[in-house]
């Protein structure tokens, strides 16, 4: 199994950057097991060496993602695949939390036990008011299916403010999306009515370990805040993935987004939203796209600015996932006739020649 963005033909998955990248960052531009030690956070074997941490990757894990710039000769301008074997995913880093904050004052601020479970600032919830005025504008909110979001408090404030229903009032029977003044955000409570389904997953959280910030609340707590969200993929209540004298090392991270990427084919929905954070998403894009024009790979794989919508096509070259076309047609049954293609019977004519 691979999976690549605008990969190399021996991927079995490819994303391809959409024509359009989003920002609304001030003026600049089945289940889903976690055990107390998941696979998908052991360090893989290491390789050799004298190779590059996305290539020793590569070399070690199951699944492989890109090939090398060095065989760009062989990439023509356009690639073509079935719609079927395609999803359309918008990667959304979260608004800016207390964290970003502190940390751009002192990076020693990280370490804080203060900024656990950081939470937005105003500025973060105008970021998250102004994607959501965009995604409207564009038709992109009709068209998402699921929103995926981190299960921290700032990644799913960013989801349900951004792809969200409107204010919640008391009247209403199902359950809110975000009770009032969740995680001290001074907002109204956010309706689950007329949104697409939202889903907590531990895979696509940012670097675990260390800094307080990164660190979840239990899901208990979590379900009080946000009743709408689906907690039910997530195990454990408490954080036990967390370590509080280990950081997770960029492989590890980049390991555990293409597991990610590759569990995503076990989702029906063809238009998906994916609400994580700058670390995750940088090392797991970072593993795509080596096969691509630089500037192709740049626009995928950038760092993201608090609040930046990118739009992908991810692409499944070696049958990860299993759904048929509900849009192609073949005759079947219906009347039929000769239908013999010209340069089939060309070819049959000039065969059947040679062998007189």
């Amino acid at each position: 199994m691979t999976h690549s963005v605008f990969a190399s033909p021996s991927s079995s998955s490819s994303v391809f950057i959409a024509t359009t990248n989003h920002r609304c960052y001030h003026r600049r531009k089945t289940h889903l097991p976690i055990t107390s030690l998941p696979p998908f956070l052991r360090r893989p074997p290491p390789p050799s060496p004298s190779l590059s941490w996305p290539r020793r990757l590569a070399a070690s894990a199951p699944v492989r993602c890109t090939s090398g710039l060095s065989e760009m000769d062989d990439v023509t301008g356009s690639s073509l695949f079935p719609l079927q074997r395609c999803k359309t995913v918008h990667v959304v880093r979260h608004a800016q939390g207390i964290h970003n904050v502190e940390g751009e004052k002192d990076y020693k601020a990280y370490l804080s036990p203060e900024l656990f479970d950081a939470h937005l600032t105003p500025l973060g919830w105008d970021q998250v008011d102004s994607l959501r005025k965009h995604i409207k504008a564009c038709g992109l909110s009709k068209k998402i299916e699921l929103v995926i979001t981190s299960p921290l408090l700032r990644t799913m404030q960013t989801a349900v403010g951004v792809f969200g229903g409107d204010s919640h009032s008391d009247g209403n029977n199902t359950p809110a999306l975000m009770v009032e003044n969740a995680g001290k955000s001074r907002r109204p409570a956010i309706s689950s009515l007329n949104c697409p389904p939202f889903i907590a997953v531990e895979y696509c959280r940012e670097h675990l370990g260390v800094h307080p910030c990164d660190k979840r609340s239990s899901i208990s707590e979590y379900r009080q805040l946000f009743p709408a969200i689906d907690f039910s993929l997530i195990e454990n209540d408490e954080d036990i993935l967390w370590k509080a004298d280990v950081r997770e090392a960029n492989e590890e991270v980049a390991a555990r987004g293409v597991k990610f990427i590759n569990w995503l084919w076990t989702r029906k929905e063809k238009e998906i939203a994916i609400v994580s954070h700058s670390g995750f998403l940088f090392h797991t894009l970072q593993m795509f796209g080596g096969d691509c024009h630089p500037i192709v790979k740049e626009e995928i794989g950038k760092h993201f600015a608090n609040c930046e919508l990118r739009s992908m096509v991810l692409v499944d070259r070696s049958m990860l996932g299993s759904d048929s076309s509900c849009s192609n047609y073949h005759p079947g049954k219906a009347p039929g006739g000769l239908d013999l293609p010209s340069d089939v019977a060309h070819e049959k004519h000039c065969t059947q020649k040679n062998m007189v």
